[in-house]
């Protein structure tokens, strides 16, 4: 009992320092992430990247050296975190995506992470545990296969999951997406209103005064200059915004994050081009909260300049609109909303084999992320070839690695699923934070 109480204030405390000042300007929007996240493990262990990070900072982690523990790392990686998009060169890709809590660190960090959110999922599929480790076992040997073809192919940055190179379940998400509609999406977030669109309004969008409006345009421009000039488009007419919104309702990680969409004229005066940006208060990494990271932390402006920074060097062909701004001295961070996202749908992929052919895809999409970076990523925090270190680190000892990371996996799930009821017991208390439960 006195563990349990233990590790009971430990999570609040968590959350706490993480969450602190945003439970405290919206704690209702607390109150439902708190709720999502109570609904079951997996749930939890999405919302808690912070705990996460707690504890296996703590850890001795023998794969991590000079160079394997400082590269770029995804921050928050986890089955669900991987979905398509259509890239700068206008291809459909799937790909690894949210890279809110991008950062420097270890690469073993983002593997274990993964993994435990396989364990997780696993357990809600009730399948036994010795196939929960040949899955894991097999997203890491992918995973390895897909570093040592970076080290052996130094020209071919440019791989990804497309149409032509996919199956099962992979591919048919890419084909859902590429039946999407740029008009049914605007359609369904927008109006015409003497002939040009404009924001619906529903219990999502506020609309703003003039003086926030004026602050949020001032900011949308300083936005552009921060656009590489390789994906600037030359019209001016792209970028004359038509309507401007203030906006919530967002998924488990981005509670209480103030944000804004903004409709922008497009490729052209025709309605059923225009583009639609987010602009989204960024937040501090879970991970850099529990890092000496000084060195790091001086790299960047602010938050939404260290999002921009990490995705362009984490994702091959970003989004062209991509970038960053300020508000009022905060960061934030401006990408398209998309109407060619579709997330990866696990509820109809339930058979092992079904799930390791999805597992063995996630893998390389893995590598790539940790291997590959956009053409116009100009950082130079991470100066060697991320490969080379990882092949180099696991060299004579690829068993001994894998069979690391697949007990991780499964301890750490099953430490999920015991933080998961200490954090409702919590919550139900209205321990946390001080955001009631009712």
């Amino acid at each position: 009992m006195a563990r349990s109480t233990a590790r009971q204030d430990v999570i609040i405390g968590v959350l706490e320092d993480a969450f602190a000042p945003l439970m405290e300007a919206d704690p209702q929007a607390f109150r439902v992430k708190f709720r999502k996240m109570a609904a079951d493990p997996f749930a939890f262990y999405r919302g808690t990247a912070c705990l996460f990070y707690n504890d296996v900072t703590r850890m001795r982690d023998r794969w991590a050296d000079e160079q394997t523990s400082a590269i770029w790392i995804h921050g928050d990686l986890h089955v669900q975190n991987f979905g398509t998009y259509m890239n700068s060169d206008g291809r459909l890709v799937f790909d690894v995506n949210d890279f809110d809590e991008a950062y420097i660190g270890h690469f073993s960090w983002d593997l274990r992470r993964f993994a435990a959110s396989l364990a997780l999922m696993g357990r809600q599929k009730a399948l036994p545990e010795a196939a929960v480790r040949e899955l894991i076992a097999t997203y890491l040997e992918a995973y390895l296969a897909q570093v040592d073809h970076y080290v052996h192919s130094e020209d071919d940055d440019d791989f990804a999951l497309r149409l032509e190179n996919t199956t099962g379940p992979v591919l048919d998400v890419l084909l859902e997406a590429r039946g999407y509609s740029r008009v049914e999406m605007l359609d369904a977030m927008t109006r015409l209103e003497d002939h040009v669109r404009v924001f619906h309004e529903d219990a999502t969008v506020r609309r703003l005064g003039r003086a926030e409006r004026r602050t949020v345009l001032n900011a949308f421009e300083s936005y552009l200059t921060t656009i590489p000039e390789s994906k600037r488009f030359d019209r001016e007419l792209f970028y004359e915004v038509r309507d401007v919104v203030g906006k919530s309702g967002f998924g488990i990680g981005s509670a209480g994050l103030p944000a804004y969409n903004v409709l922008v004229e497009g490729f052209n005066q025709s309605l059923d081009n225009d583009v639609v940006l987010s602009m989204k208060q960024a937040n501090v990494p879970a991970v850099s909260r529990f890092l000496d990271s000084d060195a790091v932390e001086r790299y960047f402006g602010h938050e939404g300049h260290r999002t921009v920074v990490s995705q362009r060097a984490l994702q091959v062909h970003t989004d062209p609109m991509l970038g960053h701004t300020k508000i009022n001295g905060v960061g934030y961070v401006v990408s398209e909303i998309s109407p060619y996202e579709a997330d990866l749908d696990w509820s109809n992929i339930n058979e092992p084999d079904e799930m390791a052919q999805v597992v063995e895809l996630l893998g390389r999409a893995t590598a790539k992320v940790h291997c590959a970076s956009d053409e116009d990523s100009e950082q130079d925090l991470v100066d060697f070839q991320t490969e080379h270190a990882i092949a180099g680190v696991v060299e004579g000892r690829r068993e001994e690695f894998v069979a690391d990371i697949v007990d991780f996996g499964i301890d750490y799930g099953a430490r999920a699923r015991k933080d998961h009821s200490l954090f409702v017991d919590a919550f139900r208390e209205s321990r946390i934070g001080g955001v009631s439960s009712t």
